[in-house]
C-alpha cells in the first residue's frame, strides 16, 4: 500500500503536494482519491496482471472511448501501471439498487451505448474477451500451480465445452465484461460506467448474463432484460443460448478467484469468495441442464 501511495502521491501532474485517501472496491488496482487544485481524481494503481489477460493499454484504450462514448470520467492522466480520472461524484450502486426495475430501465440503454457506441471511438489496438479462452487458460494456470482445486477442474472443463457449444455463433459487439454494481455510479441525473479491465470485444449475452448473475436478477427480470435489450420478444433458442453464457460468466468468476487465491497479494478473502461462486455456478449449471 506504501508504494502505491507513493506512486500516486509523486505523479508530475499535480500542482503541489497532495494527499491520496484510500478508495476501497477494487480487487485489481489499488485506488484512491487525490484533491489537487480544487478538483477531486481517481488514481489507479496496477500493472499488467498476464494471468488474469489484464492488459493496462487496453484498460486505457477502452477508458477514453468509453469517455468519448459519454459513458465514464475523462482520463486526465497516464503513465505505466499509472490511471487517473476525472472524479464522479455519485452513489456506487450495490445488487439491490440493480434489482429495481426503474434502475434496469436506466442500465439497459447504457449497456447498448456500451456495445455499440465505443466501437465508434476506440482507437489502436484492443482485446477479445472470449470467456471460453479465458477459462481454459485459468485452468492451464491452476494446473501450473498446483491448485488446490486440480480435482474439480476436469468436470469444470467438460462443463465449459458444453456450454460454448450452446452458445453457438455470437454477435460481436464491445464488452464491459465486469457488470458487478460497484462499476455502476449514479449521479442522481445520469449512470456511469466505470473499471475497464477487462473490457473487448465480445457476445452482448456476456453482458447481459453477467448483469444478472453479479445482481440477482429474477427469471421475470431476465426475460424482461433480454427483450429489452433485444427490442424483440423473447425465442426458446435465445433463452438457451443466454442461461449457456450466463452459466460461462459464473464458471469464469469462480475461476478468477481460483487463481486469485494464490496470485493476488491484495487483502481479500478469495478462497471464501472461490466457495460462493462455485456454489452459484453449480445451481446455475443443474438449472441450465432442466431446460
Amino acid at each position: 500500500m506504501e508504494t502505491a501511495l507513493s506512486r500516486a502521491a509523486s505523479l508530475a501532474i499535480w500542482t503541489g503536494p497532495v494527499s491520496p485517501q484510500p478508495l476501497g472496491g477494487g480487487i485489481t488496482n489499488v485506488n484512491f482519491v487525490v484533491e489537487d487544485a480544487g478538483k477531486r481524481y481517481v488514481v489507479r494503481i496496477g500493472d499488467d496482471i498476464l494471468v488474469h489477460q489484464v492488459m493496462r493499454f487496453n484498460e486505457l484504450a477502452a477508458s477514453r472511448a468509453a469517455h468519448a462514448a459519454g459513458i465514464s470520467p475523462a482520463v486526465v492522466h497516464h503513465q505505466p501501471g499509472v490511471l487517473v480520472l476525472d472524479f464522479i461524484d455519485a452513489v456506487t450502486l450495490n445488487d439491490k439498487a440493480v434489482r429495481d426495475n426503474a434502475m434496469l430501465l436506466r442500465i439497459v440503454p447504457l449497456i447498448r451505448r456500451c456495445h455499440h457506441d465505443i466501437p465508434q471511438h476506440v482507437r489502436g489496438p484492443v482485446l477479445m474477451f472470449w470467456v471460453f479462452h479465458v477459462v481454459s487458460d485459468y485452468a492451464a494456470a491452476l494446473r501450473d500451480a498446483a491448485s488446490p482445486h486440480l480435482p474439480r477442474l476436469p468436470a469444470l472443463i467438460a462443463q465449459a465445452d458444453q456450454l460454448q457449444q450452446a452458445v453457438g455463433p455470437i454477435d460481436v459487439v464491445f464488452g464491459h465484461n465486469d457488470l458487478l454494481p460497484a462499476n455502476l455510479l449514479d449521479d442522481g441525473d445520469r449512470l456511469w460506467l466505470i473499471d475497464w479491465d477487462y473490457a473487448g470485444f465480445n457476445s452482448p449475452l456476456f453482458d447481459l448474463g453477467g448483469l444478472a448473475s453479479n445482481n440477482g436478477l429474477s427469471e421475470d427480470q431476465e426475460r424482461w432484460l433480454l427483450e429489452t435489450y433485444f427490442e424483440a420478444a423473447l425465442t426458446d433458442a435465445l433463452w438457451h443460448r443466454y442461461q449457456a453464457m450466463k452459466c460461462a460468466s459464473l464458471l469464469r468468476e469462480t475461476m478468477w478467484s481460483m487463481v486469485s487465491e494464490f496470485h493476488s497479494a491484495l487483502d481479500f478473502d478469495f478462497a471464501a469468495y472461490t466457495r460462493e461462486n462455485l456454489a452459484r455456478f453449480d445451481a446455475a449449471f443443474n438449472a441450465f441442464r432442466t431446460l
